[in-house]
């Protein structure tokens, strides 16, 4: 049944699912909390799927009945940016809901499980790098804002985010 949403962890195969939900997801929201030359550098990067994170066990999809993925989100130890983390801290990554099913809770029920299997892996505070949009997402799910950051992308392209955390 179309109706019926499953969260589920991503696999390899997924990529182009995912890949396919960025795209249409980060142009469409993010359009009103950035200017068009951050989004025309930023977008073809961000709106990406990371092949190692669908394969991690950590990265969730939600998909209706028909398989379709209408929200993904996740989690890791490693900082998005790389390097190895510390085993108490956990970080939020790319989570991205499509446009067409915004406001039906998928990104706070991904949070939710992403919260609760990080807490049961050991992590005690989690760290996400936001985007202006997502802010009051992430302070409704009980994250803080820690301040304004400068994700660097590629050399020479930087985004503006808002680094949170949350103790678990």
């Amino acid at each position: 049944m179309a109706d019926e949403i499953t969260i589920r962890p991503t696999h390899a195969h997924d990529l182009a699912a995912v890949d396919a939900l960025l795209a249409a997801s980060y142009p469409s929201i993010l359009k009103r909390d950035y200017a068009p030359s951050v989004l025309v550098t930023a977008l073809p990067i961000i709106s990406r799927a990371n092949p190692a994170l669908l394969r991690s066990g950590s990265y969730y999809m939600a998909e209706d009945g028909d398989g379709r993925a209408l929200a993904a989100g996740g989690w890791s130890r490693g900082a998005p940016q790389g390097g190895a983390g510390r085993p108490e801290i956990g970080h939020v990554r790319h989570v991205a809901t499509h446009p067409a099913h915004l406001r039906k809770g998928l990104a706070q029920a991904i949070l939710t499980r992403v919260l609760a299997e990080a807490l049961a892996a050991g992590v005690e505070r989690m760290v996400c790098q936001s985007t202006l949009t997502a802010v009051p997402l992430y302070t409704a799910m009980g994250f803080r804002t820690r301040g304004e950051i400068a994700v660097r992308l590629a050399p020479g392209i930087t985004f503006p985010a808002v680094e949170m955390e949350r103790l678990l």
